[in-house]
């Protein structure tokens, strides 16, 4: 069953991603709590753009980086708010899902930036190009939790 593994957020750019177990999704705003939700992301552009409201990267992907690399690369070293198990999330571009209540809508893939690289490993940007997760836009407030079934709408 394709689910939500992990949530993780970040209170500024700086800032170490910090787990939580369910989180309040706003359309247009993102997840609350995190640093593009309060517009001190990165890369958090003005005007709000919809594919900065949430990010997500599969757990499979993590792992198997870390291995090919033999490097120690976690979940809150991708940076990425949702970390999904049993679910290619590149297919999800242009494509609507829920994650439990909260419909989603995947924008594009989010491909791994020199700052990701300055952060962890130079690697990345060659061994997560195309598997580094997906921008998405949130189009339903609702709670995210850990565990939470993932469907993809038809």
């Amino acid at each position: 069953m394709c689910h939500v593994a992990e949530i993780l957020i970040a209170k500024s750019p700086s800032a170490a991603m910090e787990s939580q177990e369910s989180i309040q999704g706003f359309p247009g705003k993102g997840l609350q709590g995190d640093r593009y939700f309060m517009g001190l992301g990165t890369f958090t552009p003005n005007p709000h753009q919809p594919d900065y409201e949430l990010t997500l990267i599969e757990q499979e992907k993590i792992h198997a980086f870390a291995l090919e690399f033999g490097r120690p690369f976690t979940s809150y070293d991708a940076r990425r708010n949702i970390v999904t198990k049993g679910l290619d999330l590149n297919a999800l571009a242009g494509k609507q899902f829920l994650l439990g209540e909260v419909l989603i809508r995947g924008i594009r893939l989010c491909e791994p930036c020199n700052y990701l690289a300055k952060t962890t490993f130079n690697e990345v940007l060659n061994g997560l190009a195309r598997k580094a997760g997906l921008r998405a836009e949130i189009l339903t407030q609702g709670i995210i939790r850990v565990g939470d079934k993932i469907t993809v709408k038809i």
